[in-house]
């Protein structure tokens, strides 16, 4: 038997105050709705599933970068949670399998605590919700328990005060069989002062039909929603934490932790260690013993065993630092690969480029990969010695063992072993440079009187 996920990410989130659909708005680097999708993946669901309506557009178009086999489903109306899960009946109409419900703006929800309502849901219960035990309850809905089973939600505003003295609360993700979901879901009715179709009432429905109803419990910060700007800025503080203690407990050196912020997918090997603010943005794997120097930025690159970045270094989608490489302070490196023990240590920019093991790339190298309408690439070979502050003009090949004088402009092949000279040669005007600056001073004298 299989499993669905139905990820609902179809509200306006009006206390963003934002044109962005809310599950657009970035955690850790990528979208809200990337983390609910990855839960899903971590738990190999058969199907994702997301129902959109505010920016139904952009809501989809993300939910298919992040997996081109997610179906997407329209909420035209916003008629209540219960509705909203009606939206996927069709798409699901020939599954077979538990389905679970989540929360576009809901990130944490952790693959284990997914696996535990499955169990839960083998084991012979029909409708399992997902409980927290809130240090303020508040607004939540009740979860009244007896013997282990789950009786009925009771919604805050409708509790006794022995009801609302419960700090077991509802977090809103619930699991069943899919083909019994919809059975329930059919049930639902919006004979209530909102008028909308709620998705807890499935569980007295299910009571009602002599189904049982269960209750898993996770800790309160998986179910943390978001809902404003300051609920973002709080998951995102919840995430780096998290991700910066972990880092730590696999081995890596964090030399400032509060300073280095991790993206959801970052991966890092075991002593590799991490100066002070660090950014790692998403797709970045780097491995063991890399050390990443103060103030870099990396994001869709790799990084492998021994080498060294940094500080105020940029690596940018497509960097493939091999074993060894060195990257140094103000060098950005783009859709580029360096071999082993290949250097690009000072004030450079390798873009769309190959530069070969033990190369060495002087101070102000730039590699002019764009012409305006088109990328080109470089090749750097082996061994090869580029001086400063020379421009690569791509595309062009430089051989093993060339060497690039400084100062030049390549734009022609430079062969093996070759040395390349591309800049006027030098002149020395006798005396000139003295008179020259006499007469500035002078001039500058006589403004000033």
């Amino acid at each position: 038997m299989g499993t669905a996920i139905i990820i609902l990410a179809a509200g306006k989130g009006t206390r963003m105050r934002s044109d962005l659909p809310k599950v657009l708005h970035k955690l850790a680097g990528v979208p809200l709705l990337w983390h609910a999708m990855r839960a899903g993946e971590l738990i190999a669901a058969e199907r994702t599933l997301v129902v959109v309506g505010h920016g139904g557009a952009e809501v989809q178009a993300s939910a298919e970068a992040q997996n081109e086999d997610a179906i997407v489903v329209e909420q035209t109306e916003q008629l209540g949670t219960a509705h909203a899960v009606q939206q996927a009946e069709a798409a699901l109409s020939d599954f077979e399998g538990d389905a679970i419900v989540l929360y576009g703006d809901t990130p944490f929800i952790a693959p284990a605590t997914l696996e535990d309502m499955l169990a839960l849901r083998q084991a012979g219960t029909d409708v399992v919700v997902l409980g927290f035990e809130a240090r303020d309850p508040g607004r939540y809905g009740r979860l009244m328990v007896e013997d282990g089973a789950l009786m009925e939600i009771v919604e805050a505003k409708d509790a006794t005060p022995e009801q609302l003295a419960i700090n077991l609360c509802n977090s809103g993700v619930v699991c069943a069989d899919g083909s019994v979901l919809f059975e329930l879901l059919r049930a639902v009715t919006n004979d209530n002062a909102a008028g909308e179709y709620y998705l807890p009432d499935i569980v007295a429905i299910a009571r009602g039909k002599g189904m049982k109803a269960g209750v898993v419990i996770c800790e309160e910060e998986e179910t943390l929603g978001v809902n404003s700007r300051g609920d973002l800025a709080a998951a995102e503080a919840v995430f780096q934490s998290a991700a910066r203690k972990l880092a730590m407990e696999e081995g890596v050196t964090l030399y400032q932790p509060e300073s280095v912020y991790f993206a959801y997918d970052t991966i890092i090997g075991r002593d590799v260690t991490v100066g002070p603010n660090v950014v790692f943005g998403p797709e970045v794997t780097v491995e063991t013993g890399a050390e990443i120097n103060a103030f870099c930025h990396l994001e869709g690159c790799h990084v492998s065993a021994g080498a060294k970045v940094g500080p105020f270094a940029r690596l940018r989608p497509g960097a493939e630092l091999g074993p060894d490489a060195r990257v140094g302070n103000f060098v950005e490196i783009k859709a580029a690969t360096l071999g082993a023990g290949a250097k690009v240590n000072h004030l450079s920019y390798i873009g769309d480029a190959s530069v070969g093991e033990a190369a060495n790339i002087g101070a102000g190298t730039i590699t002019c990969n764009y012409d305006g309408v088109f990328k080109h690439r470089t090749e750097i070979g082996a061994r090869a010695f580029v001086g400063s502050n020379s421009a690569l003009v791509a595309p062009v090949t430089v051989g093993e063992d060339a060497l690039i004088g400084s100062g030049a402009v390549i734009t022609t092949d430079v062969p093996a072993g070759d040395l390349a000279l591309a800049r006027a040669r030098q002149e020395n005007k006798t005396g000139l440079g003295l008179r020259m600056m006499q007469r500035l001073r002078a001039l500058k004298a006589k403004r000033a009187d």
